[in-house]
């Protein structure tokens, strides 16, 4: 007698009803948002009032506004694009036009199968990206990047992730023909050792193939941050400023880098918003990071959650009703002797499933994000000025036209950062005037 509902269907019924739950709280916690801004938008939050100009709430309000709706547009195009290439047959479709292509090499036709679904999704998201640059962020004068810019850095990243990208997936995938059951563990202990190799030579190899980087020039700043790193403990590399201005009015300021590799690196629209004691102050909140440990214990987690998942992989990975599931005729070796393993399919699927099932963990993660940050913010209000950190989150908010009045649901689902009013509230910093 068969059964009525096999392990394939009931995969395909979990996997949609999953991406009809992501798409309905994703579009309602967006309209909510929306809404709150919009409700608003027409006067500025009390405690805001001296120091931010109607005009300004009124810009970071439109500016909220227009991404979140282009944002719900995306989001209508990455479920049918995800619909497209699971259920719909089209990673099928690539699998075998590649196999007639290729036959039945065990490494090349998977590695070619990665590289053309990775090329073929980026071409999709390229309009989106296009849009957001030269539409959105044009609109609201964020954006500085010529189209001639902007191409050199699609080129740039396109071969840097082909150089960098195609050799790792050819070991990923030699390690799952190679080692057996037991393929998870060596991937996960490939994907750490380049996660952390990754972090030492970004900041002096790859980032300064897109940014220039100068040593701080200012003296008396230099030497102000460097008495803030010393009563810190953090010793780094050096201080530079980057040329963020080439592209994007937004500010910022971060540490990069492992061990001997840290180097605190400001952008140069940030140098020219802030006082120097604001900019002292701001980076305090980041050495605060530094002092709690956060981004170990970021990548702590990260690598907790990635030998997670790939257990789970290696388990999925032997399983028929995963690849049916999902649109995908299984090829198992077990099944189909001397046929090419699914190796590539199956990491290809549990890519484009897993976002939709962790979605669901957003709060718990944005939450400790902000937890994190109110952490960060105390240190920078023992080693520096609260109140000057007060004065540059103002700032801040305001040049990056970041709304002051989110939605708390969507807060809690997305945001990394606390609200400016929370923030400040909790230093017990006012919010004087600019």
């Amino acid at each position: 007698m068969n059964e009525p509902f096999s392990p394939a269907l009931v995969t395909s019924l979990v996997f949609a009803l999953v991406l009809l739950a992501n798409l309905a709280v994703k579009f309602w916690l967006a309209s909510r948002q929306i809404r709150a801004v919009a409700r608003h938008r027409a006067a500025v939050p009390a405690e805001f009032v001296d120091t931010i100009a109607l005009s300004s709430h009124q810009r970071a309000a439109d500016y909220t506004v227009a991404k979140l709706r282009f944002g719900l547009l995306e989001l209508g195009v990455a479920a049918a694009v995800l619909l497209g290439w699971t259920l719909l047959g089209g990673l099928e479709w690539l699998n075998g036009a590649l196999l007639d292509w290729l036959g039945p090499r065990p490494l090349l036709q998977p590695l070619a199968l990665l590289v053309s679904f990775a090329v073929i999704n980026g071409l999709i998201d390229l309009p989106a990206s296009v849009y957001q640059t030269f539409v959105i962020e044009e609109r609201f004068g964020f954006n500085k990047m010529s189209w001639s810019l902007w191409l050199g850095d699609l080129l740039k990243s396109t071969l840097l992730s082909l150089a960098i990208g195609v050799p790792l997936a050819a070991g990923v995938l030699w390690l799952m023909q190679a080692t057996g059951d037991a393929w998870w563990l060596w991937t996960w202990a490939v994907w750490m050792v380049f996660s952390l190799l990754m972090l030492v030579i970004y900041p002096t190899v790859i980032a300064p193939l897109f940014n220039r980087f100068q040593p701080l020039q200012d003296e008396s700043l230099s030497e102000r941050v460097g008495q803030l790193m010393a009563r810190c403990g953090f010793k780094a590399k050096g201080l530079f400023v980057m040329d963020g201005s080439r592209r994007s009015a937004h500010a910022n300021a971060y540490f990069t880098g492992f061990g001997a590799a840290k180097r605190v690196v400001f952008f140069d629209t940030l140098l020219s918003q802030l006082t120097p004691a604001e900019v002292e102050a701001v980076l305090a909140h980041e050495l605060g990071h530094f002092k709690h440990r956060h981004i170990v214990k970021r990548i702590a987690g990260l690598f907790a959650f990635s030998l997670a998942g790939l257990a789970l992989l290696g388990w999925l990975s032997g399983q028929p009703w995963f690849y049916a599931g999902l649109g995908v005729t299984p090829n198992l070796p077990a099944t189909l002797g001397g046929a090419v393993p699914n190796h590539a399919l199956a990491l290809l699927l549990f890519l484009l499933v897993v976002p939709l099932f962790s979605f669901f963990l957003s709060p718990l993660m944005a939450q400790l994000s902000r937890k994190h940050e109110f952490e960060a913010d105390a240190y920078a209000a023992s080693q520096a000025n609260a109140q000057d950190l007060s004065n540059a989150l103002v700032k801040l908010y305001k040049d990056n036209a970041s709304t002051l009045t989110p939605d708390p649901l969507y807060v809690r689902f997305y945001y990394s950062h606390p609200p400016a009013s929370e923030r400040i509230a909790r230093m017990g910093a006012q919010v004087l005037p600019t």
